[in-house]
């Protein structure tokens, strides 16, 4: 078995332990509201500029960092871009529904760079990306990688690893780095009669893994 075909079976196994939880769908559709210690706002390029520990709310969704560049699109969908301070990185959070009775799950993720699009309803970690699942407060998963992408509607997300130092700054993100998963075993309870299990957490055909 090759390394590259290991570690995407060990990224198909996060789906396996991801339970029936999937992220919450009304979040979407929720207000963005946002903290900051200081604001510039361009009414004519629909844009804001928040700075100083940013805190951004939307439904479950929590976004934290030293700035936040908002911008709105022609069909209305907010875009935001939040930045960490220099050797730091930014936060994300999301609560995933779950079945009734079960323990609460939280999806949670930090980068340098953390990209929101309302659109596609997508978050994006970039450098030194790590996506965690918390299931009643206890570690679940671990995931690291160059870039994180996590889409919110679909449960979908795909990871590309670092690149080496001696790689040209035109190689792929992934194609000499590793993906790193930790991932914690969970039983598989028969769901009831009565309840359709949610769909869970999936990877996409797309991820960019590669070995050493």
């Amino acid at each position: 078995m090759t390394p590259k075909l290991l570690t995407c079976l060990l990224l198909t196994a996060f789906v396996g332990v991801s339970g029936i939880a999937h992220a919450e769908r009304a979040d979407r559709d929720k207000p963005m509201n946002i903290e900051a210690d200081a604001l510039r706002h361009d009414e004519l390029k629909q844009t804001s500029v928040f700075t100083g520990n940013v805190v951004m709310t939307k439904g479950s969704i929590v976004l934290r960092g030293a700035q936040l560049d908002v911008r709105q699109d022609a069909q209305g969908y907010q875009h935001g871009v939040v930045k960490a301070e220099p050797g730091k990185r930014a936060f994300f959070r999301q609560k995933r529904d779950t079945a009734p009775g079960a323990p609460e799950e939280f999806v949670e993720g930090e980068g340098e760079v953390i990209e929101y699009n309302g659109q596609t309803d997508d978050v994006k970690l970039i450098r030194r990306g790590q996506l965690r699942r918390y299931t009643g407060g206890k570690l679940s998963d671990d995931i690291m990688g160059s870039v994180i992408t996590y889409n919110n509607l679909t449960d979908v997300f795909t990871v590309d690893g670092e690149k080496r130092s001696n790689e040209p700054s035109s190689a792929p993100a992934g194609s000499g780095g590793r993906v790193r998963a930790i991932l914690a075993p969970k039983a598989t309870a028969a769901p009831s009669p009565s309840t359709a299990p949610a769909q869970p957490l999936q990877p996409s055909g797309t991820l960019n893994l590669q070995g050493k």
